[in-house]
């Protein structure tokens, strides 16, 4: 076996070994990068404080230069390299091929990465999203604005929330109502359906 690999070894020439030595390794790190990220080995800071971060976190920048994409470039540039000079094609041309594919893997998993980190969801609640909505009364709510109970709606989820009314009675626990309107951004005003 080893006079085999030995045989097969020397009869290439070097451009085609530089091909090969830099696949096989390369390949040997992606797979093993593949393989931490699914089982969860690529965090990079465990100990790190999740509520550092998430006041103003908008997502991830794009970033090309990184220890992933240069490990595609080259497990890319490296088989790609291989092809190209076993179809025939010269060394100038084999290693242009293989750069650009290697920068095209790298453009690639850079995006993807890019386009992951904007799959957020923002957790702000917009109470202007309430108005025309209808809820149940959590706690009675007292007649002509003279004091706050809640509501229970539908708003980004489940929400329950303080609420006043300029009905003229007390609206009781249970009974529906649609919102009308926000007074200073954080209290629903209902009426009785």
């Amino acid at each position: 076996m080893i006079l085999l690999m030995s045989d097969w070894w020397s009869t290439m020439d070097l451009v085609e070994k530089i091909f090969w030595g830099i696949s096989i390794p390369f390949s040997v790190l992606f797979l093993i990068q593949m393989v931490m990220t699914f089982i969860g080995g690529d965090l990079d800071d465990i100990s790190a404080d999740a509520d550092t971060s998430v006041d103003g976190d908008i997502g991830i920048d794009f970033q090309f230069l990184t220890l992933k994409n240069l490990i595609a470039f080259f497990t890319i540039f490296g088989w790609t390299g291989i092809i190209c000079l076993h179809s025939g094609l010269g060394t100038v041309l084999s290693t242009f091929i293989a750069s650009i594919a290697g920068l095209l893997m790298m453009v690639v998993m850079a995006s993807i990465l890019y386009f992951m980190g904007k799959l957020t969801e923002e957790g702000t609640l917009k109470l202007s999203n309430a108005i025309g909505k209808v809820g149940n009364v959590y706690l009675t709510i007292p007649a002509g604005r003279k004091g706050m109970g809640k509501v229970q709606i539908q708003v980004q989820g489940l929400q329950t929330l303080e609420a006043i009314t300029d009905a003229e009675k007390d609206i009781k626990t249970g009974a529906v109502v649609e919102v009308v309107d926000i007074l200073n951004d954080q209290i629903l005003v209902v009426y009785p359906v």
